[in-house]
């Protein structure tokens, strides 16, 4: 982005997400600020550059003080001018970083960023639709992760607001794309990814736009990452077309947040959508609500259809789950990317170690 402590500020004040770590002019970074803000297994990286200039009047390489192996000055700006305030890079934690590019790589991915080894921590990047790059982060086993990288400074307690609206982590990335053939089979071809579930025009459009997509997960489908495409010559505009045209290109088009109680997510977020945080869609009409009940079933109490009504939460529920859901308005200037509050119901599994944990993708 352009402005990393604005950018982080409101996220943190608009999700209830807390400071951890820095990198910055305080740390001794002179290429970029960067600012961690985390809200239990989430965690949100804001970026933006200082000048060259900076570093170069004290005879210091900008890049030899980047906390951020890949930050590149020149394609940070143009990124941002292109695209606005968008994801640039889904960070995956993985086993080994470099068997992971490796492999990546010879499954036909496009290299970004090749293995680079910090002080315990490797990290990695492929391409992955339009200027969006998959980022693979490995830790040895005597690195303590907390602090996200090395170059970053903890954020002391005492100098971060205690916030959370409990939040819990990332659900899924939308990308859009011109085409999705190509991309579902790119992003398969090298991720071992599977489809889980598809959606045409007629499932989730209407008769005068719409969109088709594919949800590919990986082994246990807890990383979900769905890509849809526009679908052309109806009465109005495709969403998906929309956001290609002002995004300038694929790329994500909203982040899924899991939360452990949405009520109380939305409840939090709602105060703040008009001092600082982020506004929300249009609410379904009372008759949306009228026959949630028949919908779902006993699955949500009359007192949690109210609250659904109240705050403007969608339900929808299949064979396995039930999913509740809200999306906000566009976050920033251009009409691309967006929020989704998330919650699911059901799909309770257990591990090998008989663990009980709920099945990615539920409702």
């Amino acid at each position: 982005c352009t402005d990393a402590t604005n950018a982080a500020c409101r996220f943190s004040w608009g999700l209830g997400m807390q400071f951890v770590a820095k990198s910055d002019l305080s740390t001794g970074n002179l290429s970029h600020a960067s600012y961690l803000l985390r809200s239990d297994h989430l965690s949100l990286l804001f970026t933006a550059p200082y000048s060259p200039s900076i570093a170069l009047s004290q005879n210091i390489s900008p890049h030899s003080t980047a906390s951020i192996p890949s930050f590149d000055h020149t394609l940070c700006r143009s990124f941002s001018s292109s695209h606005g305030l968008v994801v640039r890079a889904i960070a995956l934690e993985v086993e080994d970083s470099e068997t992971a590019f490796a492999t990546s790589i010879s499954n036909g991915a496009l290299p970004s960023s090749p293995p680079i080894l910090l002080d315990g921590a490797t990290i990695s990047e492929v391409k992955l639709y339009g200027d969006v790059v998959l980022r693979y982060v490995s830790y040895s086993k005597n690195t303590n992760p907390h602090h996200f990288l090395p170059g970053f400074e903890k954020v002391e307690d005492n100098l971060s607001y205690p916030l959370d609206y409990g939040i819990r982590r990332l659900d899924h990335a939308v990308c859009c794309v011109p085409e999705l053939g190509p991309a579902i089979s790119y992003v398969k071809s090298f991720t071992g990814f599977h489809d889980l579930a598809e959606f045409t025009a007629e499932d989730v459009g209407t008769s005068e736009s719409g969109l088709n997509s594919v949800i590919l997960a990986n082994n246990n489908e807890m990383v979900l990452m769905p890509i849809a495409e526009p679908v052309y010559g109806t009465k109005r505009k495709s969403q998906v077309q929309t956001y290609l045209e002002h995004n300038e290109g694929a790329g994500v088009q909203h982040l899924a947040l899991l939360s452990e109680d949405i009520f109380r997510t939305l409840r939090e977020m709602r105060k703040r959508s008009f001092v600082g945080g982020f506004e929300f869609m249009p609410s379904p009409p009372p008759t949306y609500y009228e026959k949630l009940k028949q919908r779902v079933g006993d699955i949500l109490s009359d007192e949690q259809i109210k609250e659904c009504e109240e705050l403007g939460i969608m339900v929808d529920r299949d064979d396995q789950g039930t999913l509740l859901q809200i999306f906000t308005k566009p976050i920033g200037d251009r009409p691309t990317i967006l929020l989704e509050i998330i919650q699911r119901i059901g799909c309770m599994v257990k591990d090998e170690e008989g663990k009980q944990y709920q099945k990615g993708g539920c409702g």
